[in-house]
């Protein structure tokens, strides 16, 4: 396994977390938007991850093991808007209820310590495969 390799996972990892905090970021943002340019009020959306490959054709048993992340895709929360009975808001129905987005403040506060600390993981193993390579280095001399 090349020190390249780890690198290139924790820079993988790196970039799907500052996905998740900026979709979180957005989430929270529009905690109370109720009016989108597609009609009704904003969706909650999370990033969806998946795993690849990294290994080489003829790698070891370790390395075909090792995989990365991928954001694949922002996928919308399914889940109904919430409701709420507010007569004299804007965009109250005419029974004066208003749709409000389904985001969960303490949900997405958890998503972004979760996703901060996940990064600094990452940018830590890329601290550590810098000194290791400096480490050669002086070997090496």
């Amino acid at each position: 396994m090349d020190l390249s390799d780890i690198t290139d996972i924790a820079t993988a990892g790196l970039r799907a977390q500052r996905a998740r905090m900026t979709v979180t970021a957005s989430n929270i943002a529009n905690a109370q938007t109720t009016r989108t340019d597609e009609g009704g009020p904003y969706r909650r959306r999370d990033p969806v991850f998946s795993a690849e490959r990294v290994a080489k054709p003829f790698a070891s048993r370790l390395e075909q093991r090792l995989r990365s992340v991928n954001v694949t895709k922002i996928a919308e929360d399914p889940r109904d808007p919430v409701t709420r009975y507010l007569p004299h808001h804007p965009d109250a129905n005419e029974d004066g209820y208003v749709e409000f987005p389904n985001v969960n403040l303490i949900e997405e506060q958890a998503n972004l310590v979760s996703s901060s600390r996940s990064f600094q993981a990452n940018l830590l193993v890329m601290s550590k495969v810098r000194s290791m390579a400096e480490a050669i280095m002086r070997i090496g001399q």
